[in-house]
């Protein structure tokens, strides 16, 4: 049997955003199933996809680690999680790196066996700690952290020690929102990209932690989260707005928002076959132990 550990989520209504025009709507076009069913109670927040045609998906109730096939919908748990929460998930050399939320903690999992290969206490377990997502570059996984101005590198050469990395330049920590959430690679590489979920502002953070905020002429992706970047376009999830934003990073504006009508809340974005999957939070939704999950996928806007 399934541990669900039920969570205090605040309901609040999803916040409405100015734009130009209407966000498009995506339409299925793919012969795999557009939506996948997750186990009820899950409370999914990650997703991870690699070259094989097979979503991760990550428990924020109870850290459970559950694995989709895309072909046909059909899934079941990988691993069982540590009774904390597994957030941003990423997978590198068969291996599906975790951020552990409040837990203060990141996993590396063996994706063949479900067993753990290491874990990191990133930073005290509690309210003060939130690693909250993860990407891979440049020989490191990078994690974020929403209650603090810190990255945390984890080499891939395991088991070496993990690195604290202080944010410093244009990033400065809010209080009472969520800070550094959804992270990403540069487009050339050479640094990182990181989203402050409250402002809704982007920054690129140099590899020794050196921050400066990307113009988006006045624009904002306020409640931004989950970040994919394809060539020079990042895509940005507005997780409470129900929409992904896609950003030119060469021309610093937000060129579209592409809504679905089987978005609810989702936090984050993976890509395979030229199709995006993202899993529904359902964040202004209580959560009980039958509570209904899916993940869906869109048509790469």
């Amino acid at each position: 049997m399934l541990r669900r550990t039920l969570a205090n989520v605040l309901c609040l209504t999803t916040l409405a955003v100015t734009v130009t025009a209407a966000p498009a709507v995506a339409a299925p076009t793919s012969a795999y199933p557009r939506t996948i069913t997750l186990p009820s109670g899950f409370q999914p927040e990650g997703i991870a996809i690699g070259d094989k045609p097979y979503a991760y998906f990550g428990s924020r109730a109870d850290g459970d680690i559950y694995r989709a096939d895309l072909r046909t919908g059909r899934g079941s748990i990988l691993t069982e999680g540590p009774s904390t929460a597994s957030l941003g998930l990423k997978i590198h050399g068969g291996r599906l790196f975790v951020a552990g939320g409040a837990g203060g903690d990141a996993r590396v999992i063996d994706l063949r066996t479900g067993a753990v290969v290491k874990s990191y206490q990133l930073r005290p377990a509690g309210p003060d700690t939130f690693i909250n997502d993860v990407v891979i570059t440049r020989g490191a996984a990078w994690f974020t952290d929403s209650r603090s101005a810190t990255l945390f590198k984890v080499p891939l050469s395991l088991p070496a020690a993990a690195q604290e990395v202080p944010l410093t330049g244009d990033f400065q920590l809010q209080p009472g929102v969520i800070n550094a959430n959804g992270i990403s690679a540069t487009p050339d590489g050479r640094g990182l990209i990181i989203v402050q979920s409250g402002t809704g502002f982007l920054f690129r953070v140099s590899f020794a932690g050196v921050t400066s905020r990307i113009d988006l002429g006045g624009e904002t992706v306020v409640n931004g989260d989950g970040l994919w970047l394809r060539g020079k376009n990042l895509y940005v999830v507005q997780n409470r707005l129900n929409v992904i934003a896609k950003v030119d990073l060469g021309a610093g504006r937000v060129v579209s928002r592409t809504g679905d009508p089987g978005f609810d809340v989702p936090t984050t974005i993976a890509e395979y076959g030229k199709r995006f999957y993202l899993p529904n939070a359902r964040f202004t939704t209580t959560p009980t132990p039958e509570t209904a999950y899916d993940a869906v996928s869109v048509p790469i806007p």
